[in-house]
């Protein structure tokens, strides 16, 4: 009888951790923008790179919030990678990213140290953190599933639906009370009418929970080295504002939400196409 030889840690690790064909694209893309970034952008990476003192201690200057960030997000984005779907959250999130920033831009309630309005090299962070906030979904779902595995599927949807009302009316009150000073733009009255559309007209309690958890964790990390770096000032100039990070849960959710019509939006086309091209005739 043959011997069979049972898989080497790594290739155990490497499945565990749902690496794919499609993982190797996505990782050496997020590589790419980064260093076009740097390159297009490089008196700005200059002054990054001037706050540090190479010639001494230069770890106690090193910026390791920001490289913990990235490592994070480049692990997740890899996990479990498939560029058919992953290709509509980069689509979304890019889009979506440059809205929210032209935004909060436009009418000061946060601004950049370059004064632009908005700075395209922050675009990419934004669908590069949409993929990451997908795989943070996918498992933090699972913990949440294994938490409520022993309720009745009747009570825990009666769990996430009392759930959703609270955390999302909470939300908007808040995102109210933050928004106030521009209620005069017309930018602010469009992103409210926004909200409340997408929090009246939930399609699933539990996921939009799931993904509004999410967006919201990695946005803490994400506002709190902008913030504190003096990347974006909020007009409040908090480091960082706690709206600022629960709109990152939002925003998310707004992203879920228009990749679902988009996706529906291309499948009606795609139906439409069908039925006008021609049959062949039966043999």
């Amino acid at each position: 009888m043959p011997e069979t030889r049972s898989p080497s840690l790594l290739a155990r690790a490497w499945k565990l951790f749902g690496w794919t064909k499609h993982s190797s694209v996505l990782l050496g893309g997020f590589f790419v923008i980064i260093l076009l970034i740097v390159y297009i952008w490089w008196p700005l990476a200059e002054q990054v790179l001037a706050y540090i003192d190479w010639g001494g201690q230069w770890w106690r200057y090193f910026d390791w919030l920001l490289v913990g960030i990235f490592a994070f997000m480049s692990l997740t984005i890899v996990a479990r990678a498939d560029l058919r779907t992953d290709a509509l959250i980069v689509f979304v999130g890019t889009f979506g990213g440059l809205v929210i920033e032209s935004w909060g831009t436009q009418t000061n309630l946060w601004f950049y140290y370059t004064a632009e309005r908005p700075p395209l090299w922050i675009i990419p962070a934004w669908p590069i953190a949409s993929l990451s906030i997908d795989r943070i979904t996918r498992i933090v779902g699972w913990g949440v599933d294994r938490l409520t595995a022993s309720r009745s599927p009747e009570r825990r949807e009666r769990l996430f639906r009392a759930l959703y009302w609270l955390v999302f009316l909470g939300f908007y009150a808040y995102m109210l009370y933050f928004v106030a000073p521009t209620f005069d733009k017309s930018y602010t009255l469009l992103a409210l009418l926004l909200c409340a559309l997408l929090i009246a007209t939930p399609t699933d309690h539990r996921l939009a929970l799931l993904i509004f958890l999410a967006g919201s964790g990695l946005g803490y990390f994400l506002e709190l080295w902008g913030t504190t770096r003096q990347c974006w000032t909020y007009y409040t100039y908090q480091t960082p504002p706690f709206f600022a990070v629960l709109a990152h849960g939002m925003a998310a959710l707004a992203f879920w939400r228009a990749g679902l019509l988009v996706k529906l939006v291309l499948g009606r086309f795609q139906e439409a196409l069908l039925r006008r091209s021609p049959t062949r005739d039966a043999e």
